[in-house]
């Protein structure tokens, strides 16, 4: 399958990367196309072949991954839409149902996906339309190229706004947690990059030992937590600050935003 890009920013050239570091497809198999030329010039230089219009990577492709800003969707979509007989289109457009889309570009088949930024060195986490139209070909392609850069799950289109909030900006929340606790570890004496290399390899060695042993996190917590411990102590201080209360704030304000 011939896929073409359209967006090269930060998703678009984590998801087109992505598929060539873990050959889920050959490089030569992948067109792009952007509007800022900083962005094709960049696609080039990483080995991309990069049209001169979006009506001719339309033309020239199978299916065709949509990665532009959502303020920029309908433009594209209504431009490209007489090209678009008998391809898959492939939105991973935040907020933007597969009906508005149709509304676009007519009666087309349709896989919608919520991805995240860790696509690119393969860790992604990839939310697919269950109520997608593609043809079970198609969705197996797609499956199976997603899997190699990350996790994969099928869910209702409903439920997107959701994946949105959580998975979706998720990589944020956690690079912000993560800047805090290296933070932290520079205000007691620790080096910069010392205590920055500690704080990610904590989350991504905690991460890892939840999914494998499939372990509930507060059993986790409770392993490191001590009676009159250290740990404990931290715990608390996080209680007192509502860290919990505040994660969920967010997914949930970034849901809310994704549903309008």
């Amino acid at each position: 399958m011939k896929l073409g890009v359209i967006g090269f920013g930060n998703m678009g050239s984590a998801i087109a990367k992505g598929f060539v570091n873990k050959n889920a497809m050959d490089i030569k198999d992948i067109g792009i196309f952007d509007t800022y030329s900083k962005s094709r010039e960049k696609a080039k230089e990483e080995g991309f072949f990069v049209y001169s219009d979006e009506e001719e990577l339309v033309k020239s492709c199978d299916s065709v991954l949509v990665a532009v800003k959502p303020i920029h969707a309908k433009s594209l979509f209504e431009k490209i839409s007489k090209y678009l007989d008998g391809k898959l289109v492939v939105s991973i457009v935040a907020g933007l149902e597969s009906e508005v889309i149709r509304s676009y570009i007519g009666e087309q088949r349709i896989l919608r996906i919520m991805p995240n930024t860790p696509a690119l060195v393969g860790e992604g986490v990839f939310a697919l339309d269950s109520d997608s139209n593609a043809t079970d070909e198609e969705k197996k392609i797609f499956e199976d190229a997603f899997f190699k850069i990350g996790t994969v799950e099928w869910v209702e289109e409903r439920l997107f706004p959701v994946v949105t909030g959580l998975s979706g900006g998720g990589p944020a929340y956690v690079a912000i947690f993560i800047e805090a606790l290296a933070d932290a570890g520079v205000l007691h004496g620790l080096k910069r990059d010392v205590a920055l290399k500690m704080a990610a390899k904590t989350v991504i060695g905690s991460a890892a030992q939840i999914l494998e042993t499939n372990i509930h996190p507060a059993v986790l917590k409770d392993m490191v937590c001590s009676p009159a411990g250290t740990t404990i102590e931290g715990v608390k201080a996080l209680e007192d600050y509502s860290f919990r209360a505040g994660v969920i704030e967010a997914v949930s304000k970034a849901t809310l935003k994704s549903m309008k």
